[in-house]
């Protein structure tokens, strides 16, 4: 918000107000913490393990569902709540919270894209709108991507310059 509001009408912003907006980004990973943009990830045992009881071969397909991490109070004070402020505290413990997936060869590339793509689009709603969702108790459907049941309807009021 505070790069928002130091910007005249048209001002471009800049690398320099990018790496600026920390809360911004911690929103961002709040809200994709809360509603993760990938549901399941998929990897392969590496050696012959037991969990449970079960031994797992080597080899063996496994999927992680990411929301046995993202809702597990061990992994995440207060799970359910929206708190952006958790990130601020050095972050979540090391693989509990990868939205873009994690690993030499799992990581997404277009990771860091994304991620300024996600603060300038920010940046310019915060800028340019007022927003209202108008289904706020809207399902959404937890399959391989998050997908709201009835559609997210949001109506935009544009802010006079």
């Amino acid at each position: 918000m505070e790069i928002a509001s130091s910007k005249k009408a048209g001002e471009a912003i800049n690398w320099e107000d990018i790496q600026k907006m920390k809360y911004s980004w911690n929103v961002a990973l709040e809200v994709m913490r809360l509603q993760p943009p990938i549901q399941v990830i998929f990897r392969e045992a590496l050696t012959d393990f037991t969990y449970e009881g079960y031994t797992i071969p080597k080899g063996r397909k496994v999927y992680w569902t990411v929301s046995t991490t993202i809702m597990n109070p061990e992994c995440f004070l207060a799970p359910e709540e929206f708190d952006p402020t958790r990130f601020e505290r050095g972050g979540p413990p090391p693989y509990t919270n990868i939205p873009f997936g994690s690993g030499p060869r799992s990581t997404c590339l277009g990771r860091d894209y994304a991620g300024l793509e996600i603060l300038i689009f920010c940046h310019h709603v915060v800028k340019r709108f007022k927003w209202e969702v108008l289904n706020p108790d809207c399902k959404v459907l937890k399959g391989l991507n998050p997908i709201p049941f009835e559609g997210l309807h949001i109506r935009f009021h544009s802010i006079s310059t």
